[in-house]
């Protein structure tokens, strides 16, 4: 039987871009956001390349549904190999810390950091019994250099880099791998890429940092090759943003 591969946040930026990488290497697909008619959409694009797909949609910010989204993708697919996290969308922005509140962090924490944390606990069980999986999750540079007006997604996503890195440590030796890819570039093709929002952050002082473009497809290789050598809990793109406790 063919591996799973789990695509959670899927859109039209780095989402199909990971299911086409995977599904390249005969990885099944399934796809996972709150808008079906998008999702059946990616799973016709995905067809025509040759990659089986199935939609699933789901709110990601109710974490209490999780475990019936993770029995029917086992039902419709049979195995999960393969989990990849990143459901950022052209909805949301940056929040200034001195204007951040304990609403805007629990909506956010709801979505970044709970639902994750119960999707890679419901997964772990099946993939540590067979000795092979992996647990990947997309963050934003925020979570490791935080930065002026640019607070609100880093204090949620830190916690989540936090866990990941806890969980990459506890799972070695198992066959199962955890890992994060955090990213610094306005992702091409993506729905927050086409937003006023993230014209917005563009254009912001990322400490120094031009913000440049990336094509998703580019990320996704990222993913692969993470995937391949589970030699790092976390790549960086660009590449020379990677945190100097985890240069090899």
């Amino acid at each position: 039987m063919s591996k799973v591969i789990v695509v959670l946040g899927a859109g039209t930026g780095l989402g199909v871009s990971v299911a086409r990488r995977f599904g390249k290497e005969g990885f099944r697909v399934a796809l996972v956001a709150r808008r079906k008619d998008r999702l059946d959409a990616l799973v016709a694009r995905l067809a025509e390349e040759g990659v089986e797909a199935a939609a699933f949609p789901a709110d990601l910010s109710d974490s209490a549904r999780v475990p019936a989204l993770v029995a029917a993708v086992r039902d419709r697919f049979g195995r999960i190999d393969v989990v990849e996290y990143g459901p950022i969308g052209g909805d949301q922005s940056f929040t200034p810390a001195a204007r951040l509140d304990a609403a805007t962090l629990e909506e956010l924490s709801r979505l970044l950091l709970l639902t994750p944390v119960e999707v890679f606990r419901a997964v772990l069980p099946e993939m540590t019994e067979r000795g092979d999986g992996a647990l990947l999750m997309t963050t934003g540079y925020t979570a490791v250099r935080p930065m002026p007006h640019l607070s609100g997604f880093g204090p949620v996503m830190a916690a989540a880099r936090n866990y990941l890195y806890s969980l990459h440590g506890e799972l070695a030796g198992t066959g199962v791998y955890a890992g994060t890819l955090t990213v610094a570039a306005m992702i091409t093709g993506s729905e927050q890429a086409e937003s006023a929002a993230a014209a917005e952050a563009a254009e912001a002082d990322f400490g120094g940092l031009a913000v440049t473009a990336v094509h998703p497809d580019e990320l996704a290789e990222h993913y692969w090759d993470m995937y391949t050598r589970r030699d790092r809990v976390e790549q960086a793109h660009p590449a020379e943003l990677t945190p100097r406790d985890d240069r090899s």
